[in-house]
């Protein structure tokens, strides 16, 4: 594994170099961890001109789950109270000579940036934007796998829940025994904070679990996601509690599965971003939901759960071949509730056998 982030380190060197700077400064979590396996919490990474480094406040951790930091990686660790290790990165980079330095302005403060040109003002400061994050995007095989195991963590914990009684508990309680159930299966902990909703609350995108009780003949919208070796997934499904669903109910729920899967069969590489969006988005609008749409039909999942590409209206640019992406359209109807589904999916070609669904829960709609 050394050798692929060496090779990913070359790759933002070539970039790098290619704009004319001497040497790099990444301070952004997910792409330190990218570029080094793993770092302590506040680490920089510096691609200097005659060695890259990584100074951290402290000595890597041993906990299982965190890894341990590239080891053809050399460690600067900083003294007790040594201050910012972006700040003595900086230094470092005059200590090699350095002239420039490309640094991550999107994710450094004023003051810390302030702070960079303070002590190496000789140094030519300027902008590696999203450098880092658009080598991210697409993922080698490895990166692939451990979405693939957090995609069946979560399955397993969805399903078992399923398979307990949910009426008369809260969202709140569902949603805190899911992320148990994530850790018991092996996960790092949750993607992110796991959504539980019911009755007037349900296909509400990113709503947090209240004190609401399940209720018979509610729409009950679960969203979640597993964290594996630090890569997140992610799945959403809509139930019926406890009863045969109501025709709108299962009229509105085919109308989103009808969406979610025009959005899935149009991933392919060369597609669009906002054409897969488009895809989706038009069987809601043709059916008169086009106010009660969100923003955008999915993102790219990795490191973290939200990154490029973006599937919305008017983003730019085309989806590769193995590309994480979720494909999550949703409608929520104030005071009745809606339906979301949402999956997490790998861009391939059709010679391949086409888009590679991680997350298999059932789609069709139980009455739990």
């Amino acid at each position: 594994m050394s050798e692929v982030y060496a090779t990913r380190r070359s790759r933002l060197r070539d970039h790098v170099t290619a704009a004319g700077t001497a040497a790099a400064l990444v301070t952004r979590p997910a792409n330190v961890r990218y570029l080094a396996a793993a770092a302590p919490q506040g680490s920089a990474l510096l691609l200097g001109r005659r060695e890259d480094l990584l100074v951290c406040n402290g000595p890597p951790d041993d906990r299982p789950y965190e890894g341990r930091p590239d080891e053809n990686l050399r460690l600067h660790v900083l003294p007790p109270n040594g201050g910012d290790a972006a700040v003595a990165a900086a230094g470092l980079a005059v200590s090699q000579d350095a002239d420039s330095l490309a640094a991550e302005e999107h994710h450094l403060t004023v003051t810390r940036y302030r702070a960079i040109a303070s002590v190496a003002p000789g140094l030519r400061l300027t902008d590696l934007g999203g450098a880092v994050e658009q080598l991210r995007v697409v993922k080698d095989e490895e990166e692939i796998s451990c979405l693939r195991i957090g995609a069946e963590i979560a399955d397993q914990a969805l399903g078992e829940l399923l398979e307990s009684i949910l009426v008369g508990r809260t969202e709140r309680h569902l949603a805190l025994e899911l992320e148990r159930r994530l850790v018991d299966h092996g996960a790092d902990g949750p993607a992110f904070p796991t959504s539980v909703a019911t009755g007037a609350n349900s296909g509400r995108r990113g709503h947090r679990p209240t004190d609401r009780r399940v209720e018979e003949g509610d729409f009950l919208t679960v969203c979640l996601g597993a964290t594996y070796r630090g890569y997140r997934c992610e799945i959403g499904r809509t139930f019926v509690i406890g009863t045969s669903p109501a025709d709108w109910q299962v009229e509105l729920y085919d109308l989103v599965f009808a969406a979610q899967r025009a959005g899935r069969e149009s991933l392919a590489p060369g597609a669009v971003y906002g054409d897969v969006d488009r895809a989706a988005r038009q069987v809601l609008d043709s059916a008169g939901y086009a106010e009660a749409l969100p923003p955008l039909t999915g993102h790219g999942v990795g490191l973290e759960i939200d990154e490029d590409p973006q599937l919305a209206p008017a983003a730019m640019g085309k989806l590769d071949a193995c590309v994480p992406v979720t494909v999550e359209p949703g409608v929520h109807l104030p005071g009745r509730g809606g339906v979301r589904i949402d999956d997490t999916l790998v861009v391939r070609p059709e010679a391949d056998g086409g888009p590679e669904l991680l997350t298999i829960t059932t789609k069709e709609l139980l009455a739990l």
